[in-house]
């Protein structure tokens, strides 16, 4: 394996465990501390369901040696990028005079996508075949 691709894994593990963590707490009306896979009392979804959609699909094309899969790894790290901002600037938004406060998985999850992006940016090339006159 290449740095490129445990870096890869490490950072997957990361978003994956960031999703079971806190991601931010609201202490107006009741103290409620909300998670990417538990969020009741909320209308926010699941949205650790997207990261890890998005987490096994560049999992898969980090570990395909072809140069379609590097070019599709670009677009799932996007996404998983896009996923992440998205519940960075959305979740933790104050909506009706409440104000959460954004706790360490929020954080986390933001830092290991930006991670999984640029070694996106760097792949593991699949060898070449040499040219034949």
């Amino acid at each position: 394996m290449s740095r490129s691709q445990i870096i890869t894994v490490l950072a997957i593990v990361v978003v994956i465990v960031a999703c079971f963590i806190p991601w931010m707490r609201v202490e107006e009306p009741t103290l409620l501390t909300i998670t990417g896979v538990d969020t009741e009392g909320t209308r926010y979804g699941k949205p650790a369901y997207g990261h890890f959609i998005w987490s096994v699909l560049v999992l898969l094309c980090t570990f395909i040696p072809k140069i379609w899969a590097k070019r599709i790894n670009l677009l799932f790290a996007a996404c998983n990028l896009a996923w992440a901002i998205r519940n960075f600037a959305i979740i933790p938004s104050c909506d009706g005079g409440i104000c959460p406060i954004k706790l360490t998985g929020l954080y986390l999850i933001l830092g290991a996508s930006v991670v999984i992006m640029i070694t996106a940016f760097f792949p593991k090339e699949p060898p070449m075949k040499p040219l034949t006159h």
